[in-house]
């Protein structure tokens, strides 16, 4: 039986050629980069609080697109990685938090099945028993790795337990783990929204700049947007697939959010940029386009985020 195969929104093309990936190996040797930055973590993260915490919505930043998310009495964890390597390249800096002081946790958020969102030995080693909510196409994957708890989601799909509302939306991206599984199961980012207090949280996931972040926008208020930095050099090969950090600052315009996370940079050397590339272009372009410094909230590794200490400065 013949594959489902997944597109972006209004079919934008999402193959590279090997005579793309050559020619990308080849302009990298030419370029050194300075890896020496290393971002800064929470010297003592305050476990105990996140382990006795089900009433204060927080997001903790643990690496690369990895938050601990607490709300509405709920711990969610995103694409979970907590691997010391991503293929040849060494972790570049320690998880915020290790993998056995974190709480347990109720769902897994999956974004797409890249080996850098998707890691089973993390996920099989996480506490408590979450059910994993992943884009259409991976819950067979999930279940021969030995996770039966996983329930599949199209663009724009909800789920609803106690409050908390949890939408699948979209993003322009690919999938593969193997050469035969090209594009076979969808990618997205998720909406979180605790509906009592209609507050909102945005992850995106990987996504390349498109006309889906006005899109999600107009659908959602959002208080909370996490969007990715790097990984965008050379952006001729990375364009598609991964916004720059000038494309980052404009979907958070876009999406008309209040805050904007950024995430996807300073764990895994996954392209040609550098964690202090991204950081400059992203506050370079903050401050080009005049926007608010209280709105751009650059956490450390580790650091919690308690959203109504930052929503009750932004109204004094």
């Amino acid at each position: 039986m013949r594959r489902k195969r997944y597109s972006n929104m209004d079919d934008t093309p999402n193959k590279r050629t090997w005579d793309h990936f050559v020619r990308w190996q080849r302009s990298r040797r030419s370029v050194t980069k300075d890896y020496s930055y290393v971002m800064a973590s929470e010297t003592e993260p305050d476990l105990a609080f996140l382990k006795a915490n089900r009433e204060q919505t927080s997001l903790t930043w643990i690496g690369h697109a990895t938050f601990l998310i607490q709300i509405g009495g709920l711990n969610i964890v995103t694409d979970p990685v907590w691997a010391k390597r991503m293929a040849m390249s060494q972790r570049l800096t320690p998880p915020g938090i290790a993998l056995a002081d974190m709480p347990d946790i109720d769902f897994v958020l999956i974004s797409h099945s890249h080996y850098d969102h998707l890691h089973f030995r993390s996920l099989r080693r996480l506490q408590g028993n979450p059910t994993h909510l992943v884009p259409e196409g991976l819950a067979r994957k999930f279940m021969i790795k030995g996770l039966p708890k996983v329930e599949e989601f199209t663009w724009w799909q909800s789920k609803q337990v106690k409050g908390i509302e949890m939408t699948f939306v979209p993003a322009q991206h690919w999938s593969k783990r193997t050469p035969f599984d090209t594009n076979a199961s969808h990618w997205g980012g998720w909406i979180i929204r605790d509906q009592e207090s209609n507050e909102t949280l945005y992850f995106s996931g990987d996504s390349g700049y498109f006309p889906g972040f006005k899109e999600i926008g107009s659908k959602f208020s959002v208080d909370f947007a996490i969007l990715p930095i790097g990984a965008y050099e050379p952006e001729w090969f990375m364009g598609m697939q991964h916004v720059s950090p000038e494309e980052a600052v404009q979907a958070f315009l876009d999406l008309e959010a209040q805050h904007f996370i950024p995430m996807h940079y300073s764990t895994f050397r996954l392209a040609d940029d550098t964690p202090w590339e991204a950081l400059v272009r992203l506050q370079t372009e903050w401050k080009r386009k005049g926007l608010s410094r209280d709105q751009l909230v650059l956490l450390r590794l580790g650091e919690i985020l308690k959203t109504k200490e930052v929503t009750d400065e932004k109204r004094v």
